[in-house]
């Protein structure tokens, strides 16, 4: 049973669903609140990246929460909404994407959707937006896919949304308690893709290559070098292959 009581604002088209968000945020706009665009003119991507779908095909939200938690748990707050879309698209189709760390559901190598998490003033609220594709894989060239491509079926963005808030809805409470936590960071472990592969983390400094072996409850992820144990707690993930032995 949902805890909160969701607000959701719909647009034809809006700039950014999470700047919109931020600022409603600043302003004291309670948790609960969500923005659904149709188009985003300009949307955002991990790292300021840009990011345009055409209009109608995409799940384009974010969601206001606005949970107590410690600052090296943060993560866990755009977990939670990962795991909820997770679920959601199983429940409506059957698809159960993976997750790859930090913010990408992925179905094999091609990359469903991603998220992009933003702290509201100083940790009092979060700002999480997900773009999820129903009906377009994305541009050529970026690897990646979508829902139709994958299972032929055509998923509309608003009922994807309803089925995400419900699933969020049941999770939202698991983050005010230790246990609750601990219990939320188990289900992203067992959904975490990147966990056993030989993956290259790029970094502004340079580039490592090691197996993934575990996350740790911070969320830094452990990547096993030649060198020793590397804890990676930011960079772009590529998955190389699926490693021997864990």
């Amino acid at each position: 049973m949902d805890s909160i009581l969701w607000q959701i604002r719909e647009f034809a088209e809006i700039d950014s669903t999470n700047t919109y968000l931020a600022q409603e945020a600043q302003s004291g706009a309670p948790e609960g609140v969500v923005a659904r665009a149709d188009f985003q003119s300009a949307g955002r991507g991990r790292l300021d990246r840009s990011w345009e779908a055409p209009r109608g095909v995409s799940l384009l939200t974010s969601i206001l929460l606005r949970p107590v938690v410690p600052l090296e748990q943060r993560f866990l707050v755009s977990a939670a909404v990962a795991l909820s879309a997770r679920t959601a698209l199983t429940r409506l189709c059957g698809l159960q994407p993976e997750l790859k760390w930090p913010n990408d559901l992925v179905v094999g190598d091609r990359k469903l959707g991603g998220l992009l998490s933003e702290v509201v003033g100083d940790g009092e609220g979060y700002v999480v937006g997900i773009g999820v594709n129903l009906q377009w894989p994305g541009p050529e060239g970026v690897g990646g896919t979508c829902v139709r491509d994958e299972i032929g079926v055509s998923i509309e963005p608003r009922a994807m949304l309803d089925i995400t808030l419900g699933e969020l809805g049941r999770r939202r409470p698991l983050l005010d308690s230790e246990d609750g936590r601990a219990e939320l960071h188990q289900e992203l472990v067992g959904a975490l893709v990147t966990l056993g592969q030989v993956v290259r983390v790029e970094r502004s400094q340079g580039s490592i290559t090691g197996t993934a072996v575990t996350l740790e409850r911070d969320g830094t992820l452990i990547v096993a070098t030649t060198e020793g144990n590397e804890a990676v707690r930011y960079g772009d993930i590529v998955h190389l292959r699926r490693a021997e032995t864990l």
